[in-house]
């Protein structure tokens, strides 16, 4: 208990006006909930001594009218109080969590899968949703009702009966503290598979085209069972706990009854106590079943919202591994970049991936980087936008090390765009935006056309209106790419990054989108990764990558005199080119 009402006791300091009219609303509910029974006490004795009249039955019919129409406004006016607040935490958790999410350099999302953050965004918080809701409630209630009716039961019926009722309550009380404790591993271990089987639908959907084209549809349903089935084991066992609450109350309520009933027909025919206060009395436990029943579930709650709150605390410990050390100052950096990089290697990871590279490039030349699959070529890029910052030596911007920049102000420099190009569900035109909603309808058009894809968004339906699906799923390959380039033209970025950005683009294409970048672009740097070295020809500075370290570099021209790796794989992408043409014009 204490250990909740700690995690989240900020936030109901910070509601304590809400909760405190909620309270107050459940007090007088309470209070008023003590004359029906009362009421119907006095109406029994009247009877049995033939007393009652017309005037008093229907003043005591008009009391519980009016009380149950005050008791209406109060249950609206609690749950409005207590519920309506406690979705505000649920808002305020969510957005700090996805803050969070924000926050975190790429070796996070290595670590935690996209299905389990969804299920801590959404499961897990609405279980702490329901402590600031449910849990207040069960708190507030129980002690308020129980020790209501229990003042009542001791001054206006009889205090030994009522030590009598009570001889039960401490089983509840033990058998609820050990059901909790079984309940708590319970429910962390169903959260924690309800996070596996939502990272197998996210993986599933997101590989359908995969999974069809080498008719694995059946397997993947089996291999979804095999989870589906682990989820509902997990929470059946949650079941089995929570459904145990309610029988052992029960048991505590009946025999309860069972000694008033005993002891009270004895105090009848003793003549200490009437029927009617018999009647009350009873009525008086009976309304003592829900504060009982409120304590096991308040316990539940809590430990539900406990389990949900060490996963969520678990991934909010997690630490930013990239730091932004100049957070006062923001200013966008230029000039020469200079690479001067000792090794480099991902966390948990004992191989170097990078290795004494050292190169300068002026501003407004052109870098490329060649080499083969995992020679480092996508991580060097990484690094220039701190991705990751574990490394043995220096990268200086403008004479400053890149590490001593207002990390936004560093990214916003950059125009990148990466091998995995992601375009969001939304039209094209606001994905070309997307870095600057404020970009003009004039500057989104010219970006398109630097990236020659201008005239195949014109071409559907709806132009730059268009809106795609899901990844940009109803665009082919090389118009994502191209989409892509125009989005980070948009930002007139001092340094633009293609990392691997033309594989998708046939050579004509390619050469006019390089044509248009280097006319576009005078003055400003451009990095460009790739594997087709006809993309590389016009760069100022070409870098060859083997292994994480630099084997051949130099102009397009010094390369293919050297003779070296580069010019081998130039003469031969240039034949297989050729062959292709030949083949194209003899068919």
């Amino acid at each position: 208990m204490k250990k909740i009402v700690k995690r989240i006791g900020w936030f109901i300091k910070e509601e304590r006006f809400s909760y405190a009219m909620g309270i107050a609303a459940l007090g007088l509910i309470a209070i008023l909930n003590l004359i029906p029974p009362k009421i119907i006490g006095n109406v029994i004795d009247s009877i049995v001594e033939n007393t009652l009249t017309s005037e008093a039955l229907l003043l005591y019919l008009l009391v519980f009218l009016a009380i149950g129409v005050v008791v209406y406004f109060l249950r609206y006016a609690w749950r409005m109080f207590i519920f309506g607040t406690s979705y505000r935490l649920e808002r305020k958790m969510r957005m700090s969590l996805f803050k969070h999410f924000t926050r975190m350099s790429p070796s996070f999302y290595q670590k935690y899968r996209t299905g389990d953050l969804m299920a801590h965004a959404t499961n897990d918080i609405r279980a702490i949703q329901r402590v600031a809701g449910g849990g207040v409630l069960q708190f507030a209630d129980s002690i308020l009702t129980g020790v209501s009716v229990l003042i009542a039961m001791f001054l206006s019926v009889d205090w030994k009966l009522t030590l009598l009722a009570l001889i039960p309550m401490p089983f509840m009380i033990i058998g609820a503290q050990k059901l909790s404790k079984k309940l708590h591993e319970a429910f962390f271990d169903a959260q924690a598979s309800f996070s596996d089987m939502n990272n197998r639908v996210h993986e599933s959907i997101s590989g359908i085209k995969v999974m069809k084209a080498f008719g694995q549809e059946k397997s993947d349903i089996n291999r979804f069972g095999e989870v589906t089935d682990d989820v509902y084991n997990r929470y059946y066992r949650v079941s089995l706990i929570d459904v145990l609450f309610e029988p052992l109350f029960t048991i505590v309520i009946m025999s309860s009854y069972v000694i008033i009933l005993w002891f009270g027909i004895r105090l009848i025919q003793q003549g200490d106590i009437t029927t009617g206060r018999l009647s009350t009395f009873i009525s008086y436990v009976h309304q003592l079943m829900w504060p009982m029943m409120a304590i096991g579930f308040l316990m539940n709650t809590i430990e539900r919202g406990n389990a949900s709150f060490d996963r969520i605390e678990k991934i909010m410990n997690e630490e930013e591994s990239v730091l932004n050390h100049n957070k006062n100052e923001y200013q966008i950096p230029h000039g020469d970049l200079c690479f001067n990089l000792e090794h480099f290697k991902y966390p948990n990871d004992e191989h170097p991936v990078l290795k004494d590279i050292q190169f300068t490039l002026k501003q407004g030349q052109t870098l490329g980087i060649v080499g083969k699959t995992g020679s480092g070529k996508s991580t060097l890029i990484k690094l220039l936008l701190r991705e990751y910052d574990g490394y043995q030596g220096y990268i200086e911007l403008d004479g400053v090390n890149i590490k001593e920049y207002n990390l936004h102000a560093l990214r916003d420099a950059v125009g990148y765009v990466p091998q995995d190009n992601f375009l969001f569900s939304m039209s094209i035109e606001d994905n070309i935006r997307f870095g600057n909603p404020e970009t003009t309808h004039e500057e989104v058009i010219e970006a398109a056309k630097i990236a020659d894809v201008h005239d195949d968004i014109v071409d559907f339906e709806f132009g730059y209106e268009t809106l795609m699906g899901e990844k940009g799923i109803s665009l082919s390959g090389g118009q994502r790419q191209r989409v892509s380039i125009a989005r980070a033209l948009v930002l007139k970025p001092n340094i633009l990054i293609l990392d691997d950005s033309l594989s998708a683009v046939d050579a004509k294409t390619e050469e006019k989108i390089l044509s248009g970048l280097k006319y576009s672009r005078q003055n400003e740097t451009t990095i460009i990764s790739a594997h087709r070295l006809s993309a590389l020809k016009h760069a100022d500075l070409i870098l060859v990558l083997d292994e994480g370290q630099i084997i051949e570099r130099g102009t397009h021209a010094s390369l293919m005199e050297a003779q070296g790796w580069y010019a081998k794989i130039f003469k031969q992408q240039e034949y297989e080119r050729e062959e292709h043409q030949d083949g194209s014009i003899d068919n």
